[in-house]
């Protein structure tokens, strides 16, 4: 009896340590062997441009949000923020997605870091890229002096 109760208990710990081998064989099999690949990912990544820079950023419209009826960015918030937009505030508008608007500072910082709309994550476009376009698409803007932006 006492023999019988060894050798399950024996079999018991042989079928845990053949499983953990197992599943330790499985683990070392499923991540990549050579670090190659894991460089040339990073590789990858580090040649995507991650941002606008200073002089792309100053090609795209400026205004400031002002007291008129037909002023879409007064009183609507800024996504990057999440504080509203208020009158006589520089605001600057990302062509190519519906014109979406945001603090000067805040679209500028967001712009220097990703390329894209913060709301509708579109690729931008520049007012020089599809000129004919946007005039027939958006109103009319009222562009704030160059110190603003």
């Amino acid at each position: 009896m006492l023999v019988s109760l060894l050798l399950a208990f024996f079999l018991l710990c042989v079928g845990m340590i053949v499983l953990f081998i197992i599943y330790v064989w499985l683990l070392w099999c499923s991540y990549p062997r050579s670090s190659s690949s894991v460089i040339d990912d990073h590789d990858q990544k580090s040649q995507t441009p991650k941002g606008l820079s200073e002089l792309e950023l100053k090609k795209l419209p400026c205004t400031t949000a002002i007291d008129d009826e037909n002023d879409l960015l007064k009183g609507t918030v800024c996504a990057v923020c999440l504080d509203e937009i208020e009158i006589g505030q520089p605001v600057r508008l990302l062509p190519g997605c519906n014109n979406h608007g945001f603090h000067l500072q805040c679209a500028d910082a967001w712009l220097s870091k990703n390329p894209v709309c913060p709301v509708c994550r579109s690729k931008l476009q520049f007012p020089n890229d599809h000129h004919d376009d946007q005039q027939r698409s958006s109103p009319p803007l009222t562009t704030s002096p160059e110190s603003l932006c």
